[in-house]
């Protein structure tokens, strides 16, 4: 494990970090404080757009291509004819003003430290009124693609057109123009294992604190009460994707204070999550639902809960996932569990953790996934995928998060030791990915490349992303 990785309050750098800045009002990528998000994943930001009939150039490759130094620097020239030498290409900037500051550059006989500025065509120089603006005073070099000016301005003018090389250019237009899985699909086998195992450690950095933000959301929704806000985070969890936000409201609606006076009464707990997730309303049969019903209308009244409004979805769902069995899985790790995110904290694996939510819904659900239909008879334990989902997207994330906002490292590294312990997700990403011969060992990579295909794969992030760089150099 790095030492960058780690530390999380900067970054892990690879051999390219490459923000984009949008200079025209249109759906861009944008920086979020923690990780790069697309405004609009269905249009590809201004700088990422090839310019016509340029052959797939674009300002944000001709600003990758700069800063890496992908051309022939012998004998360059100044369209005017003076020699230049670039001795430091400038750190690219993220704020206003020029693309890249701090360069340092040789023309003719003298060397100068300023900016430099980059653009497709010469004449885009004051199409953009750089000429009026004073950040832009300091330009000692004007980089472009194309020199469309005879009569140039003060600022000496380097061109690269006949300088970049055809082949970096076919590649990167072949990824743009791709339209499987991912855009490199053909070609991701050849990257070497080095340059995976940096990336994924950058990938999951970028998720976890992605990640450690929500958890800080919910903190200030609470109070900044962890065990609160780990109830809801988990009451989320055990919702599934298709009733994730009906179970958060329902944990929101019962504070753990009230559950706890109900501890060593699973019919309460049971009676008060069902009855808030609206699941005991109507004629029943039997007498369990009967009896859970006027539980909760009586502590309905007693705590003046509010009245439950969310909308639980059985359809298309596999009878394990039924709201009305997690409910009760949820209420029996309430009866079994105290002040659990205090126990995590203090957990030394992963498998110390699985065994706390190996947990059985009450006898009543032995031969029901829902109420006055029975079924055979079948233990409702929370099964060995379901537990992995929870430390997965839950557990780690909470106490990164908890690690990340007490700076305390010890947290982070236990975070991600238990992503590495824990066995990987087998979904529709991480399977397309293994058809590319690209595995995962653990939930640490299955992560990682969950991360790969949302945030940097979908909105054909290749300059930004390490495989794409190690495509495009043939590493």
């Amino acid at each position: 494990m790095t030492l960058a990785l780690l530390q999380f309050n900067i970054l892990p750098s690879f051999e390219v970090e490459f923000p984009i800045r949008s200079i025209t009002k249109v759906p861009c990528f944008v920086w979020t404080n923690t990780s790069w998000m697309h405004s609009n994943k269905k249009t590809l930001p201004v700088l990422c757009l090839p310019f016509r009939g340029t052959r797939g150039m674009t300002e944000r490759l001709l600003q990758f291509i700069w800063q890496f130094q992908y051309f022939n620097k012998s004998e360059l020239t100044t369209t005017s004819g003076e020699a230049v030498q670039i001795i430091f290409p400038g750190q690219h900037n993220t704020n206003q003003g020029p693309d890249f500051s701090e360069a340092k550059i040789r023309i003719a006989d003298t060397t100068w430290a300023g900016h430099v500025e980059l653009h497709f065509r010469t004449s885009d120089w004051e199409k953009h009124n750089h000429h009026r603006d004073e950040n832009y005073r300091n330009v000692i070099l004007h980089v472009v693609w194309e020199n469309d000016v005879s009569n140039e301005n003060s600022i000496p003018v380097l061109q690269l057109k006949e300088r970049v090389s055809k082949i970096l250019l076919e590649r990167y237009e072949d990824l743009m123009n791709a339209t499987g899985f991912i855009p490199c699909d053909k070609t991701i086998p050849t990257v070497r294992d080095i340059i995976w195992k940096s990336w994924k450690e950058r990938l999951l950095a970028e998720r976890l604190i992605r990640k450690a933000k929500v958890v800080e959301d919910y903190l200030q929704q609470s109070n900044y009460h962890w065990e609160e806000a780990f109830w809801w985070l988990i009451a989320r969890n055990f919702g599934m994707k298709v009733n994730a936000d009906a179970f958060e409201q329902v944990a929101k609606s019962i504070p753990l204070v009230t559950l706890a006076k109900h501890k060593n009464q699973i019919h309460q707990l049971e009676a008060l999550l069902l009855g808030q997730a609206g699941l005991l309303h109507g004629r029943f049969e039997e007498d369990y639902p009967r009896m859970l019903w006027k539980e909760y209308k009586f502590y309905k009244n007693k705590y003046k809960l509010p009245p439950p409004s969310y909308r639980l979805f059985f359809l298309r769902m596999r009878p394990g996932n039924f709201p009305t069995l997690r409910l009760a899985q949820l209420a029996m790790l309430v009866l079994e569990s105290s002040h659990l995110f205090s126990k995590i904290k203090e957990a030394t694996s992963a498998h110390e953790i699985s065994k706390w939510f190996d947990i059985t819904a009450n006898d009543y659900w032995h031969y029901h996934y829902r109420f006055d239909e029975t079924s055979a008879f079948k233990k409702k334990k929370i099964g060995a995928a379901m537990i992995q989902n929870i430390i997965i997207n839950t557990i780690a994330p909470m106490l990164f998060a908890y690690g990340h906002l007490h700076h305390e490292e010890k947290y982070k590294r236990r975070s991600l030791q238990w992503l590495e312990e824990t066995s990987p997700e087998v979904n529709a990403i991480t399977k397309r990915f293994s058809h590319l011969e690209i595995e995962s060992k653990s939930a640490f990579d299955s992560q990682a490349l969950i991360e790969l295909r949302n945030e940097y794969c979908s909105g054909k992030r290749c300059l930004e992303c390490a495989v794409g760089v190690a495509i495009l150099k043939n590493k």
